[in-house]
């Protein structure tokens, strides 16, 4: 027992160096200011968000290429009769797990993140589905302001969502 605990409190300290080190690389990094702003993003999530994505500016053309390549943006598969939404099966694994653990966290941290989570349920939409939907909404949000260089705030990036629940 006493050596696995010495085995543990080894762990514990490497992991600890290792986390300062990720946070002295990504600190580095130009658009760290940014991910880090997101609701949700810390310096190791934030990191491996960006490092999936890439940092080349000109890789998305639009939110819906970045949205397509994290595996976010659902399927739509609609016949005569019969239209289901499904979530994306090819798709850059890592960065959509991480993706999903952003949205769980920006449930306690942004009133406009659980808004959106909260409306989608009233929807019918399951946990899981509406983490995604959060997930796919935070995506956009992201691509907009690395698009323009910008952080994130709260009030414009959820200012379509609360129009369009003022107007329902």
């Amino acid at each position: 027992m006493r050596s696995l605990v010495t085995v543990i409190y080894a762990l514990v300290s490497q992991t600890e160096v290792l986390h300062s080190e990720v946070e002295a690389g990504f600190g580095r990094h130009p658009d760290a200011e940014i991910c880090l702003s997101q609701p949700g993003l810390g310096p190791v999530l934030g990191a491996r968000v960006l490092a999936e994505f890439g940092d080349d500016p000109h890789r998305y053309a639009n939110p819906k290429a970045r949205k397509n390549y994290s595996g976010m943006a659902p399927i739509t598969r609609a016949s005569g009769t019969r239209r289901i939404v499904l979530a994306r099966y090819a798709r850059n694994r890592r960065l959509a797990d991480a993706l999903y653990h952003q949205a769980f966290t920006a449930l306690g941290v942004s009133p406009g993140a659980r808004d959106y989570y909260d409306r989608q349920r009233a929807r019918g939409a399951t946990h899981h589905q509406a983490l995604r939907a959060l997930a796919n909404r935070l995506v956009d949000i992201l691509h907009g302001c690395l698009r323009h260089h910008s952080r994130y705030d709260e009030a414009i990036a959820w200012h379509a969502d609360c129009e369009n629940t003022a107007a329902a």
